[in-house]
């Protein structure tokens, strides 16, 4: 009895085409992750630069927002950009939008700050090396600098990108309709004709979380130990 009850919630899965809208969902929480991751390398780029500068009242703005960023967890920055400004305003914005908008502000803070110390990282007579060779300040972090902030940042950003995409599961309570939630609608459905189906959706769900992330936490430890071993 035990068996069948297995065997019907395993059925479940790939019944119809449940198993292709658990991989629909999958691709929209991939999709918001890597607009995010985007957007966030681009505008931490700018952030961590201008962390940098020498003007204290930059600085201070800087450091106000990831402050503020990190505080919020990103459920509430979740509700705030949907349900409050979105809507107060007027502004006809989907809940994918919504959630690029809000893991962008949260991964242009994460980013900015880690390639600020990518920044710092990098030995002083890099900079003198640049200004010596007649490159201006602009064109000494753009051809000199960043590059190798970049490069031993890599482990990180790959880290900071698989923690972008597991989080986007919080996007679900928005509305939108990423692997989590096709997944609850898949068991409302087959609540009555299979019980137990819960443990075989959401354990297809982790094989997919586990088949997306893993690959990514072995490449970041592979370029951390690569890097390492070079500056032994």
């Amino acid at each position: 009895m035990k068996g069948g009850f297995a065997v019907e919630g395993l059925k479940i899965v790939f019944e119809g085409n449940n198993f292709l809208r658990l991989l629909g969902g999958l691709w929209v929480t991939i999709r918001i992750a890597l607009i995010s991751i985007g957007f966030s390398l681009i505008l931490g780029s700018l952030l961590g630069a201008a962390m940098r500068m020498k003007n204290k009242a930059v600085r201070a703005v800087c450091r106000a927002y990831l402050e503020i960023v990190r505080i919020m967890p990103q459920l509430v920055w979740l509700f705030i950009v949907f349900f409050g400004i979105v809507r107060t305003l007027g502004i006809n914005l989907s809940g994918e939008t919504s959630a690029i908008i809000v893991f962008t502000i949260w991964g242009a803070a994460e980013m900015g700050d880690l390639i600020r110390g990518g920044f710092e990282s990098v030995p002083v007579h890099q900079y003198e090396s640049s200004t010596s060779l007649g490159l201006t300040k602009f064109q000494a972090y753009i051809y000199v600098i960043f590059p190798q902030a970049i490069r031993l940042l890599i482990p990180n950003i790959i880290n900071l990108s698989t923690r972008m995409i597991k989080t986007t599961a919080l996007v679900s309570l928005i509305g939108v309709t990423e692997v989590l939630k096709v997944g609850k609608q898949i068991i409302d459905a087959n609540r009555f004709e299979a019980p137990n189906a819960a443990l075989w959706v959401y354990g297809t769900i982790f094989v997919m979380y586990f088949a997306v992330c893993f690959p990514l936490s072995m490449l970041s430890t592979a370029i951390d130990k690569k890097q390492k071993k070079l500056s032994a």
